[in-house]
């Protein structure tokens, strides 16, 4: 298994949002790794999820119930711990469910990170900080090329735009008081990260695509497909996990190199329809039958999104290693397995080290 140059091995990590789907996988990740970690985040969403189905509450240093809103009870948690580094995941993450509680979405989203921020200005013991956000922070137009760190942040619908408000935030704290030209002065690194959509077992959450095909072929039920010509940037949750480690090695190696920010996406064959997604995982999985359940009444979401991932290709040596069909064979393989009532903590570790052990 890749060991990040060893940089995790004994320190203490803060991740928020550690019961969520890709929370907890890079908790597992960090523990095989010889990091500390320190969760921090709401109940679980489902006790179907990830969090839950490995146990992973007995192998953190401490898992800690907060809202991240809620910046006393946030500062109080690093006070205690004071983790070195911060992997920052706790999100509102849902885009349908943004325009049902637009101003919970701002609030988690937006005031949240800057909680986070704000710690990080007041704690001198943080040193290394990846801020996740999302590829809908860009200002969508519906290009047919990726789009590059440089493009101007924005959002149609709530979620995506409190993902660009979030962006132009941590910018600002960065230039402000985190600025890589003053390194010498604050000794703070602080990078954003932004992934496409991602695929992997543990993810039970309501209108995801993957776990409503799971429920559906286990009631015996159509999968109901809503937008069946939306193209995504498919990949699986270890690909964007990865960079994101890798930007946390490199900020603590290089740190006013690397205080910026970085795009992490599948390669272009990788950008399909949801038709064909869910078509390939019916086929695996071995039963299902999709229909198309399209309305014109649809609330908005972007058709045709992907991002430009040359700057982590460049900067990190970076690329995504699984085929969209291997991403999906990942993700069947771990709904199997969980569905016969197994822990899956050595299952998650087993897909991280064949991931892993793949050639960058």
């Amino acid at each position: 298994m890749e060991n990040f140059n060893n940089v995790y091995k004994g320190k203490t990590v803060l991740v928020t949002g550690h019961t969520g789907f890709k929370g907890s996988w890079l908790s597992i990740w960090l523990t095989q790794l010889g990091a500390n970690v320190i969760g921090y985040a709401l109940d679980p969403y489902s006790n179907r999820g990830n969090y839950c189905a490995s146990n992973l509450n007995k192998h953190l240093f401490a898992d800690v119930r907060g809202d991240v809103r809620d910046s006393e009870k946030l500062e109080e948690t690093i006070a205690k711990y004071k983790p070195e580094i911060i992997f920052h995941l706790a999100a509102q993450a849902l885009v349908r469910t943004a325009y049902e509680k637009p101003k919970y979405t701002y609030e988690t989203n937006l005031m949240g990170s800057l909680n986070v921020m704000e710690a990080v200005r007041k704690f001198d013991f943080i040193k290394t900080v990846v801020m996740i956000t999302s590829d809908k922070c860009y200002e969508n137009v519906e290009q047919i090329w990726g789009y590059k760190e440089t493009d101007r942040m924005g959002g149609y619908d709530p979620y995506s735009s409190s993902k660009g408000c979030a962006e132009l935030m941590i910018s600002s704290y960065r230039n402000s008081y985190f600025n890589p030209k003053d390194y010498a002065k604050h000794d703070k690194a602080i990078a954003s990260v932004r992934a496409g959509n991602v695929i992997g077992g543990g993810d039970w959450s309501d209108n995801r695509l993957i776990p409503d095909c799971i429920r559906f072929i286990e009631e015996g039920k159509d999968i109901e497909i809503r937008s069946p010509k939306a193209t995504r940037p498919w990949e699986h949750v270890l690909e964007p996990l990865s960079g994101y480690l890798r930007v946390g090695q490199k900020l603590i190696e290089d740190p006013v190199t690397y205080s910026t920010g970085f795009n992490f996406g599948p390669p272009i064959q990788c950008n399909k329809t949801v038709w064909e997604v869910v078509d390939y995982l019916v086929k695996y999985y071995g039963k299902g039958k999709v229909v198309d359940a399209s309305s014109p009444n649809m609330v908005h979401e972007n058709t045709l999104l992907s991002l430009d991932v040359t700057k982590a290709y460049r900067m990190l040596n970076w690329h995504a290693k699984l085929t969209l069909e291997e991403a999906i064979e990942y993700t069947v393989d771990w709904y199997k397995e969980a569905l016969k009532g197994q822990d899956m903590f050595d299952f998650c570790v087993k897909q991280i080290k064949s991931h892993s052990d793949k050639e960058w």
